[in-house]
């Protein structure tokens, strides 16, 4: 087993995917949850160091700036990504989550998804299509993690 780092735009899936691969019984983190992710869209280094150097089995979620320094940690670093629109659909239906609710925070959705999404691609190993039901995407995440590759 190894360490994956899931990553992508608001609205990709991403906290889905880890619902389901927590439900398998993976060990999983979303970084926009318990302080590993500090004002300023960065990840706190000393949490993520030690989160990193206790866990040899763990999928990791978070889309922040200095994720790239992180990356030789990571057997997997796999963009899920979806199209514009469904981006927006789902940050508009989702509850629970406020973000993407407001006409700016989608404006921020659009940009990023130009600006930031191409840079997680070039720098990803794998991509999977957010609009995969999310046992698929589990599964592939599980084969990443045994050390086969993503289909």
């Amino acid at each position: 087993m190894v360490r994956i780092l899931i990553t992508g735009m608001s609205g990709a899936g991403k906290s889905t995917l880890l619902a389901e691969l927590t439900r398998r019984g993976v060990t999983t983190v979303d970084t926009d949850h318990g302080g590993y992710t500090i004002e300023d869209r960065l990840w706190h280094v000393e949490k993520m160091d030690a989160l990193l150097a206790s866990h040899n089995d763990l999928v990791v979620s978070g889309t922040v700036e200095n994720q790239g320094a992180f990356y030789d940690r990571f057997a997997a670093v796999v963009l899920l990504s979806a199209p514009l629109e469904t981006l927006l659909e789902r940050v508009r239906a989702r509850e629970g989550k406020g973000y993407g609710k407001t006409a700016e925070q989608q404006e921020d959705i659009r940009r990023y998804t130009a600006e930031v999404e191409p840079l997680l691609r070039r720098s990803a190993t794998h991509e999977l299509d957010g609009r995969r039901p999310v046992a698929e995407l589990a599964d592939e995440i599980e084969r990443l993690m045994s050390g086969g590759g993503a289909a």
